[in-house]
């Protein structure tokens, strides 16, 4: 339920007048912050959801601990690179991670639909759990209800989790400061395109696959290096221009990116030229963005190329000393202009 509704940016596009949730509610772009501030956030206002932070922070007896809680509703089941089952488990502890917490325990929720093969489940349930140890977690509650056939989509999932931070750093919208450097961890987009190349029947010359990955190790080896830490945030729906505009407007920073220093596949670039779609609001399931103090940008790509998940990591931009508190992207050919925050949904049901 994080995000806030960036009042300083306008939309391109009419939306709706909410009278009913449709598909575009659910995009991580304009229409689905403003579901979540009119809809939960006026009914559940506290000190913690007002933190608008992928994990609540609270303390208890001096510890401080993060939690968080995600449902993955993804069409097919199955797609190059994951599945529902290690989509769930790495969404919940990547929530974790953006906190800078260690993630320690798991629930898992299931919403079956009657039909589904029981072997279709069983493989779910087996990939959540080779996930788990991927990612030093435990699965240790969860819950069971079927549905009748035709009202739902095969399974969804629903996981929380909780981890413990150890550290005594604020990793939170409101602590960057004007000149921290703008890092992204790997290169952007392989997730929602390979999802959609299944559904499409697209095929490519090179083997596309998800970049679905547990982002704790990556971010508790830059914790280790003492990087200086200021935000952190997955890439999930909306992609890096829903991240970016969402800290923006959280820590009334504004934030100055570089087209030609994101990376993308040229055959991400291809498909999402081909679709219609901007790779930059594209969803991944194991990238994330980083703000860091710049004198410490060159020691965090160093720590981030040790880990598997992260290969091509880039410093993309910076948070600069002015107002208002929006989102400036220089193309390839030198041009400025603001990058807004998606309208809706790009692509439905992808994680």
């Amino acid at each position: 339920m994080n995000g806030q509704t960036p009042e300083s940016l306008s939309c391109p596009l009419p939306l709706p007048q909410d009278e009913q949730i449709t598909m575009i509610h659910g995009g991580g772009g304009t229409a689905m912050h403003r579901l979540i501030e009119r809809v939960f956030k006026s009914q559940f206002d506290n000190d913690l959801l007002r933190q608008d932070h992928d994990a609540a922070v609270f303390a208890v007896d001096g510890t401080r601990f993060a939690f968080t809680t995600d449902s993955f509703v993804i069409q097919p089941l199955v797609f190059p690179g994951g599945d529902i089952g290690s989509l769930a488990v790495y969404g919940t502890v990547n929530d974790l991670a953006m906190a800078g917490a260690r993630p320690l325990y798991l629930s898992a929720g299931f919403i079956v639909e009657a039909g589904l093969p029981t072997q279709v489940l069983s493989d779910i349930v087996a990939s959540m759990q080779r996930a788990a140890e991927a990612s030093n977690i435990q699965i240790v509650t969860g819950d069971t209800k079927v549905v009748e056939h035709g009202h739902g989509d095969g399974v969804f999932i629903n996981t929380a989790g909780i981890g413990v931070i150890e550290h005594g750093r604020v990793i939170a919208p409101r602590s960057i400061q004007p000149g921290d450097a703008v890092l992204v961890s790997g290169d952007l987009g392989r997730h929602g395109i390979a999802v959609m190349a299944v559904r499409e029947g697209l095929e490519f010359e090179t083997t596309l696959t998800s970049d679905c990955a547990p982002l704790a190790a990556p971010v508790l080896a830059l914790l280790r290096e003492n990087v200086a830490i200021r935000c952190l945030r997955d890439l999930t729906r909306g992609g890096l221009t829903s991240a970016v505009n969402e800290i923006a407007a959280a820590s009334g920073r504004a934030v100055h990116l570089r087209e030609s220093a994101i990376p993308v596949r040229d055959d991400v670039r291809g498909a999402c030229e081909l679709l219609g779609l901007d790779p930059l609001a594209v969803a991944n399931e194991g990238r994330f963005v980083a703000i860091v103090d710049h004198s410490d940008a060159d020691r965090a790509l160093d720590t981030l190329r040790g880990h598997a998940v992260d290969t091509t990591p880039a410093v993309i931009g910076e948070v600069l000393d002015s107002s208002p508190a929006r989102v400036t992207i220089e193309s390839r050919i030198g041009s400025v202009r603001i990058l807004d925050m998606p309208s809706g949904e790009q692509l439905p049901r992808i994680c």
